[in-house]
């Protein structure tokens, strides 16, 4: 099969946890990283998931609301839990979703699509540690 390019980055790591991730193929993004059990500054891998999720995640929810007709109003929180597992770490993943402006069957439905359509949900949700739900607020 073959793809269409859409769009290409490159991002690189050269100090590991504690350092710096950067693109490479453009000046747009340079985070500062640590951590998430120290107090060094900088964000951490469960933080670039979450925010990579929920903003994957609400874009299309956005697209599917407009497919619709409808304003967008939607918000998606992303929870990312590290834990042990029996050969090293791994992480606990929920994203909650609320859509506020439509039924709860319609918010259903909609959820249903857009978990098929949004490019990080599908690397995601074929592991059972990843879970979307949709609710009336956030409660972690």
């Amino acid at each position: 099969m073959t793809r269409e390019r859409l769009y290409h980055t490159e991002v690189e790591n050269v100090t590991g946890l504690s350092g710096h991730v950067k693109t490479v193929t453009s000046d747009d993004l340079d985070v500062l990283t640590s951590g998430p059990l120290n107090d060094e500054p900088g964000t951490n891998p469960e933080q670039l998931l979450a925010a990579s999720f929920a903003t994957c995640l609400n874009a299309t929810i956005e697209a599917e609301e407009k497919r619709r007709q409808l304003k967008h109003e939607s918000v998606v929180r992303v929870g990312v839990d590290m834990g042990y597992d029996t050969k090293g770490f791994q992480f606990f993943v929920q994203a909650q979703v609320i859509i506020p402006h439509v039924s709860q069957q319609e918010a259903t439905d909609m959820l249903d699509i857009v978990a098929q359509r949004c490019p990080v949900s599908k690397l995601l949700v074929s592991n059972d540690n990843v879970n979307i739900v949709l609710v009336d607020e956030f409660s972690f």
